[in-house]
C-alpha cells in the first residue's frame, strides 16, 4: 500500500536521490542503446540483482514479471513473423534464419514463418523494457518521500514539478487504500469475488471506478483549498526539515554510471559491442 517498500538498511537507501538519479538515467539511456539482446540481458540481470540487494520486494518483482508476460509473449511473436526488413537491415542477411513455419492449411496465417533474429529482436525488446521499469523502484523504493524531495529540489528541479511529483506519490497509496475500502465493504454486503468468473469481477470492478473517481475529486479540492489557504507560491526558497547532502559514495555512483556510459558509446559506435549482431554473427 506504499512505494517504500524496502524494510532493511542497505547501501542503496544511504545514497541521495540525486545520485540515484543519474544512475537511473545512464541505466535508461543504455537500455535505449544497445540492441544486442546479449547486452541487453545482462543490463536487466544486473538491475535484477541489484534491486534484490536493496531489499525490493520478491513478490514485486514476481507480480511486474507475471502482468506483463502476455504483453512480451506478443511481442516476441510479431517480431518474429513480421520484423522482416528491420532485421534484415540490421545483420545485413538476405534471408534469415527459419524457426517456425506455421501450416498452409490454417487460416489467414497460413505459411508464415518466424525468424530467429526476429525473436531474438523482441527478446531484446523485452529486455529493455524490463530494465527500464525495474529501474524505477531501485531509485524509488529505497528512498523516503521528503529525502526525494529535498534531492529534487537540490538538483534544481523547479519546486512546482517536484511538488507534483511528491504528491502524487503520497496520493497513488490513499487511491489504493480507497478500492480496498471499497472493495471490503462490498464483501460485507455479501458480494463474493472469489467465485466470479472474470467478466463478472471486472464489471465490479469497473462500478468501483465511479466511488473512487469522485472522492479522488473531492480529496484534490481539499488540497487546493489548503494550498491556497497556505499561500503556497511554488518558490523553492524555503526550509526543510530534512537535509540532502552527497557523499563520497553518491559522488562514486555518479562518477562509475557516468563513466560506464560514455565507455558504452566509444565502444557501440568504435567495436559495434551492443549491436545487433555483437555475439551472434561475425
Amino acid at each position: 500500500m506504499k512505494f517504500q517498500t524496502v524494510k532493511y538498511d542497505s547501501f542503496f537507501t544511504r545514497l541521495d536521490f540525486r545520485s540515484k538519479l543519474v544512475a537511473m538515467l545512464s541505466i535508461t539511456l543504455l537500455a535505449f542503446l544497445w540492441e544486442s539482446p546479449i547486452a541487453g540481458g545482462l543490463l536487466m540481470f544486473s538491475v535484477i540483482a541489484a534491486c534484490i540487494l536493496a531489499g525490493v520486494r520478491l513478490n514485486y518483482l514476481g507480480t511486474i514479471l507475471k502482468v506483463m508476460i502476455p504483453f512480451y509473449i506478443f511481442l516476441i511473436l510479431s517480431m518474429g513473423f513480421f520484423n522482416v526488413e528491420q532485421i534484415k537491415l540490421l545483420t545485413h542477411k538476405s534471408e534469415l534464419t527459419n524457426l517456425l513455419n506455421l501450416p498452409q492449411t490454417w487460416w489467414l496465417i497460413g505459411g508464415a514463418k518466424m525468424s530467429l533474429e526476429g525473436a531474438l529482436y523482441g527478446l531484446n525488446i523485452v529486455f529493455k523494457t524490463l530494465t527500464m521499469i525495474l529501474v524505477i523502484p531501485l531509485a524509488i523504493f529505497t528512498t523516503d518521500v521528503n529525502q526525494m524531495t529535498v534531492g529534487m529540489v537540490r538538483a534544481k528541479i523547479p519546486y512546482k514539478v517536484v511538488f507534483i511529483f511528491s504528491s502524487t506519490l503520497r496520493f497513488v497509496p490513499l487511491l489504493l487504500e480507497e478500492v480496498q475500502s471499497i472493495i471490503e465493504s462490498q464483501r460485507l454486503r455479501g458480494l463474493n469475488f472469489e467465485k466470479m468468473g472474470w467478466i463478472k469481477r471486472a464489471r465490479v470492478y469497473a462500478k468501483v471506478a465511479v466511488p473512487l473517481i469522485l472522492n479522488s475529486l473531492s480529496k484534490s479540492q481539499k488540497i487546493e483549498v489548503v494550498l491556497q489557504a497556505k499561500g503556497f507560491s511554488g518558490s523553492s526558497n524555503r526550509t526543510y526539515l530534512q537535509e540532502s547532502a552527497l557523499t563520497m559514495a553518491d559522488y562514486l555512483l555518479m562518477t562509475s554510471s557516468i563513466a560506464l556510459f560514455v565507455i558504452a558509446i566509444a565502444l557501440y559506435f568504435g567495436l559495434g559491442i551492443g549491436k545487433f549482431a555483437w555475439l551472434i554473427y561475425t
